[in-house]
């Protein structure tokens, strides 16, 4: 017994040595552990929504801070270390980013920068949007502002990337997602511009829809000037597509007897509604000044120039007033051109002649009502008639050879009566016309065809003999 005990208070020395070796290799070997731990945690995080994320590993127990966007990125960054091999304790000093109530994200752009404002729901987010707008506008400045916060309605991306691809269309403006609803104000920068976006806002995705759009177009501006030097008619400005302006140079043609129509106009959307409704009479007011300039813009109708006669200016601002669609305005600033010196009666009768021979003044098919389109050439035929104070004047219809004698000799009375009145109604003594009508009966082309007829269906002022 006592040999026992003598041995066993030998044997407790021996184990300081060992304490300090496992205190050793426990010192040696901690730190590779805890590195070791600290990569594989990092790793496990790769895939876990998270900001600004720190990890520390004391021993074999890890602390996880960071910035979560859900409580399901915290619940997931914790499990996905505790899943770690190796990791004994997880301490969880995640927490969860502000909520944004509304949650609100916009784009405005100015004359020198795009801005970016307000959310983003995530940083992939926020370098998606960024990287977007840098792309869509070439070298325009972007600057960055957003912050980030929860409560991004779904498929926010989806929506945001839509809505900067719109920015360029603007000269200036500001588009806005709050939660699920968009706003828009600002000028686009092109015709056309409001139109493309408010297209583009139909592909807007399921869930959200426009509060409201602002946008504004530049002027919708048609122009026409009547150079009485160079005998043109010179058009410039937007007409909505290829058929409007086909129609607008073809009516211009017919209404303009004397100038060579030139063709500048560009196809445009942004037209207002009843643009070539407006356009048209326009036209015709025009043709009836001497020289002068139309400028339809946006729904203003501006006319300027000089009328041919006294009685002309009423007569243009009311039949313009009637004849412009609902919405239109007027401003019509017109003059009278100065009175041409008085000729005889031979030169008389031959100014007449070259004006008509110019153009035809034209009827309602089978009918005796003037054609509107005429009323240009009617009124140089005024302005003729005034040259010639002193003499008296035939005005002679005349029709094709198509249907009844009878009826065509009744027709181009009619006819040539209703030229009459248009003068008289100009102003000019109704004892100084005559209106006569000779049907069929002085051809001056052949009948059997459509050319010769058009030129047979005529109405000649003849020169009479002075008046007493």
């Amino acid at each position: 017994m006592r040999g026992l005990i003598k041995w066993s208070s030998k044997w407790w020395p021996g184990t300081i040595p060992l304490a300090v070796l496992w205190a050793l290799a426990a010192w040696i070997s901690t730190p590779p552990l805890e590195a070791e731990l600290a990569s594989r945690s990092t790793a496990a995080l790769k895939d876990v929504l998270l900001d600004k994320s720190r990890i520390t590993v004391d021993g074999r127990d890890v602390t996880i801070a960071a910035d979560a966007f859900s409580e399901e990125g915290r619940r997931s960054a914790v499990a996905a270390i505790e899943a770690v091999p190796g990791v004994r304790l997880v301490n969880d000093e995640t927490r969860l980013i502000p909520e944004a109530k509304p949650f609100v994200w916009a784009a405005e752009r100015d004359v020198v920068r795009v801005t970016l404002s307000g959310s983003s729901p995530l940083p992939a987010s926020k370098a998606k949007l960024l990287e977007a707008a840098h792309a869509d506008l070439g070298g325009v400045e972007v600057v960055d502002q957003t912050g980030l916060a929860r409560g991004a309605p779904p498929r926010f991306d989806e929506a945001a990337l839509l809505l900067l691809q719109q920015i360029p269309k603007l000269k200036d403006g500001k588009i806005t997602i709050t939660d699920n609803k968009v706003s828009l104000a600002g000028m686009a920068r092109d015709l056309g511009g409001r139109e493309a976006i408010a297209t583009a806002l139909k592909s807007l995705p399921e869930g959200f829809s426009v509060a409201s759009n602002e946008i504004k177009a530049p002027p919708y501006i048609f122009q026409a000037y009547k150079d009485p030097v160079a005998l043109t008619l010179t058009l410039t400005g937007n007409v909505p597509d290829n058929n409007a302006r086909a129609a607008i140079v073809a009516a211009a043609g017919r209404k303009f007897f004397n100038e060579k129509v030139v063709d500048n106009l560009k196809t445009s959307l942004g037209a207002p509604s009843g643009f070539a409704s407006a356009v048209a009479p326009a036209l015709g007011a025009l043709s009836r000044l001497s020289t002068g300039t139309l400028a339809v813009t946006d729904r203003e109708v501006k006319l300027s120039g000089d009328a041919l006669y006294d009685s002309a200016p009423g007569q243009l601002r009311a039949n313009l007033t009637k004849d412009l669609p609902q919405g239109f305005q007027l401003k019509a600033d017109i003059s009278v051109k100065p009175a041409a010196a008085p000729v005889d009666a031979t030169v008389c009768q031959q100014l007449f002649t070259e004006v008509l021979g110019k153009g035809t003044i034209r009827f309602e098919s089978g009918r005796s009502n003037l054609d509107p389109d005429s009323a240009g050439l009617l009124d140089h035929l005024v302005e003729t008639a005034l040259r010639c104070p002193t003499v008296n004047i035939e005005v002679a219809g005349h029709t094709d050879a198509d249907g009844d004698n009878a009826a065509n000799q009744a027709l181009s009375e009619k006819r040539a009566q209703a030229v009459v009145d248009y003068l008289v109604k100009a102003g000019l003594p109704a004892s100084r016309f005559t209106a006569a009508g000779f049907g069929s009966t002085q051809p001056v082309a052949d009948n059997d065809t459509d050319e010769g007829k058009a030129r047979n269906r005529r109405i000649e002022f003849v020169v009479k003999d002075q008046q007493p």
